[in-house]
């Protein structure tokens, strides 16, 4: 056991970190082997769920993720499960709402700009 209060406190945090990863493994364990007793859309979109908290938690690689989502993608279509996609829906177009008429600013005229002076070419000497 560490003695540095520093020390004693980073081992309370890694124990912390380390309850949540293993609770987060255990649920996509549990959705993979729900899909794989009964495929169905339903427990598909449950471990691809589970897969994609783990992604965004950093807690498997986005390779890994996405090789375990095409093999469970594979076993679906293996099985015949009817993939529903779902669309979203066509949002309702507001109209545009005109912004009050502000005073044109007047612009200032750009800047003239000079032309850069070329070095002057040095003399060869012999």
């Amino acid at each position: 056991m560490p003695i540095i209060k520093s020390a004693i406190k980073r081992v309370k945090q890694a124990n912390v970190r380390r309850d949540r990863n293993v609770a987060t493994k255990k649920a996509i364990k549990a959705a993979t082997k729900a899909f794989e007793a009964k495929p169905s859309a339903a427990t598909l979109s449950a471990a691809h769920s589970e897969l994609d908290k783990a992604l965004k938690k950093n807690l498997l690689h986005k390779n890994t993720v996405a090789r375990r989502k095409a093999a469970l993608a594979a076993k679906a279509k293996a099985a015949g499960v009817k993939l529903s996609v779902t669309k979203a829906k066509p949002t309702a177009k507001k109209a545009p709402v005109k912004a009050a008429a502000k005073p044109a600013a007047a612009k200032k005229p750009a800047a003239k700009k000079t032309p850069a002076k070329k070095p002057a070419a040095k003399t060869a000497k012999k």
